[in-house]
């Protein structure tokens, strides 16, 4: 670590304390490389997801499926909540440690801007900090989106994801605005607290990436859990009274309106580079937002790269990590990776049972033109997977669409227990050029979830040879 100075000259600047930054921040430092790692807040050492993301949400889906009829909601969730708390503050500690600590690296926290294409100033608690580098990454990630609704950015009762995990008393009726992955996965979280959730979707359905079979079954996953979901809902207007909040929509051309505690606002996030003095840099960005980068994420100056959310790709952040990849390639290896170069990744949704999918679902197969077999059964008739009943969790389906001809699993979506474990398998499969028939025939562990691919694999309910 370097002793703090008004100006340094460094190897490598990161801005952003994010994933995939501070992946190559530390392999750089340890290189022996002069490194500074630029973090706006001390709340967020390590990213979105070790603060308010993937960890705290996912966390409190733990904590929200362990709760019994009996335990008091508001009890429990605080005590959720503290614990989550206790959790992150950890990560977060570990992760400015884990880097201050290294001998060449130095982490400045405070605002960054741009000056030039190779000067950054920080403004921390101690003073202005100049600091130009060889090589800049920006990895400043993503902010929640307002929706632009009459009332509802001025709304007291108004939260980001972020503001409602680190909330200790329980809403008793919440509202969501946006039914996308956000919107689904805090409707489930909360909803298992004990909170009334109505969600409220703009589009015509929830699950609409899904094929009509599997979003049947994940949509009544939640209605039986008691959420109340509102599709086709235009949003009006957020009034603010003495305790709560009024929404008014119109949905199938009636106005209605609703009362919450909390709303939510779960309609996604965009890429956080306001204020970052981009311009200045040359740097420039799509209409969007997002830093503009080429497959290798060089930005429109080669010597600065952009990693994670704020690049528009992906919001994951496991791809914020094959990010850092990418740059360290460019780096220090070859040059050869690139983003073209990812195939079969992931994705899951943290509903219950989780939802999770990897390649092509049913109609992206048939609208790419091939010749399918679709293999699928509900999770509560898979013979050869008797934990789904050992963990009280039968709910789901799994789906596999199969190339006719050639046997390659085209894509998988997977809603059960475990989904988000049994996608990284199949996504290895896929990635391995393993046949749908290996995977059938493969020998598992038993009681797992996995050994579920010896029936699901040959319970083909659809073929083009039909």
């Amino acid at each position: 670590m370097q002793s703090m100075q008004n100006s340094l000259r460094v190897d490598l600047l990161v801005v952003g304390f994010g994933k995939g930054g501070k992946a190559v921040a530390g392999a750089m430092a340890r290189l022996g490389k002069q490194v500074v790692v630029v973090e706006q807040s001390d709340q967020m050492y390590g990213g979105t997801c070790p603060n308010v993301g993937c960890v705290p949400t996912k966390a409190l889906v733990h904590e929200a499926g362990n709760r019994r009829t009996s335990d008091v909601p508001q009890e429990w969730y605080e005590r959720a909540v503290g614990e989550v708390h206790q959790i992150t503050s950890l990560f977060r500690q570990g992760n400015f440690d884990g880097m201050n600590s290294l001998e060449t690296a130095t982490v400045l926290t405070g605002h960054a801007e741009f000056t030039d294409e190779r000067t950054v100033r920080v403004d921390t608690l101690d003073g202005p900090v100049t600091v130009t580098a060889e090589n800049i990454l920006i990895n400043t990630g993503s902010t929640p989106v307002i929706p632009d609704i009459p009332g509802l950015r001025d709304s007291k009762y108004l939260v980001t994801s972020t503001e409602l995990i680190h909330r200790t008393e329980l809403p008793k009726r919440l509202a969501i605005v946006g039914g996308g992955y956000l919107g689904v996965e805090f409707a489930a979280i909360y909803r298992r607290f004990g909170s009334e959730v109505t969600l409220f979707e703009s589009g015509s359905a929830i699950f609409d990436r899904e094929d009509d079979d599997i979003a049947v079954v994940a949509e009544k996953i939640l209605v039986d859990e008691g959420i109340e979901i509102v599709t086709g809902a235009n949003v009006t207007e957020v009034r603010d009274g003495d305790t709560g909040v009024t929404i008014t929509y119109t949905n199938d051309g009636r106005e209605q309106v609703l009362s919450a505690d909390v709303v939510l606002a779960a309609a996604g996030r965009r890429p956080a580079t306001e204020g970052l003095g981009l311009a200045a840099a040359g740097v420039r960005t799509t209409s969007g937002g997002a830093v503009e980068v080429d497959e290798y994420l060089r930005t429109s100056c080669p010597h600065i790269f952009a990693l994670g959310d704020v690049n528009g790709g992906p919001q994951f952040t496991y791809i914020s990590l094959d990010d850092s990849r990418i740059v360290l390639d460019q780096l220090i290896g070859d040059g050869k990776r690139a983003t073209t170069d990812r195939v079969a990744v992931p994705r899951t949704l943290f509903m219950t049972p989780p939802l999770a999918n990897v390649g092509l679902n049913e109609t992206e197969a048939r609208a790419a033109g091939y010749r399918i077999k679709v293999a699928s059964q509900p999770v509560a008739e898979i013979i050869s997977m008797p934990r789904a009943y050992v963990v009280h969790e039968t709910r789901g389906v799994m789906k596999f669409v199969i190339d006719l001809a050639t046997d390659e699993i085209l894509g998988a979506t997977l809603l059960s227990v475990d989904a988000q474990e049994l996608i990284n398998l199949v996504a290895l499969a896929m990635r391995s050029g393993v046949k749908a028939s290996e995977l059938r025939d493969a020998v598992y562990t038993h009681p797992s979830s996995s050994e579920a691919f010896n029936d699901v694999i040959g319970a083909v309910v659809r073929s083009d040879d039909f």
